[in-house]
């Protein structure tokens, strides 16, 4: 995770525009959970990276672990009661750039384990969530605004998406609650 100061640097440098159509969107476009090698695809990498003492089962299937949904701040046990969310959603993505992206650069971004962009939250935060962007939805666990704002700002610079004024706004409100 990149401090606030740099995730302010990438914020200031991100292009601003108006949120694209949302014509010739399907989630399909996107491949996610890809094969990440001994049976397991990017939801149980996830899932082992989030949690702590994690069972899996001999397909790579998590079962149960402690999980803390960085949204909501809930504690979970089973992993069927997690999602994995996109925290630049798929349908955001597609509306501030990704529409022009070819299968393999959506392929990446759906699967990305190097930055920012998966996480394992509580299934009904990221319900809650849906497609929206920092303007229109704020966790509600405020304490995890600083690590939230720095995680968008992070995947959007990375893969070169936009952000509206409004998303510009809150973002910038959520990298100032960080401590430094």
């Amino acid at each position: 995770m990149v401090s606030a100061a740099v995730a302010r640097t990438q914020l200031a440098a991100l292009t601003t525009g108006k949120p694209g159509t949302m014509a010739g969107y399907s989630r399909d476009k996107f491949t996610h959970w890809a094969e990440q090698g001994n049976k397991c695809d990017t939801r149980e990498v996830v899932l082992k990276r989030d949690g702590t003492d994690v069972t899996q089962d001999a397909e790579c299937r998590a079962l149960t672990g402690r999980w803390k949904s960085l949204y909501d701040g809930a504690t979970v046990t089973e992993a069927a009661k997690l999602d994995i969310d996109h925290m630049v959603p798929l349908a955001e993505a597609w509306r501030s750039g990704a529409a022009a992206w070819d299968a393999a650069r959506r392929k990446a971004f759906a699967n990305d384990l190097t930055r920012p962009q998966l996480l394992a939250v509580s299934a009904s935060s990221n319900r809650s969530k849906g497609d929206q962007s920092p303007d229109l939805w704020q966790p509600t666990d405020k304490s995890s605004w600083c690590q939230y704002g720095r995680a968008w700002t992070t995947v959007k610079s990375h893969y070169g998406l936009t952000v509206t004024d409004g998303e510009r706004a809150t973002l910038t409100t959520m990298i100032d609650t960080c401590a430094s």
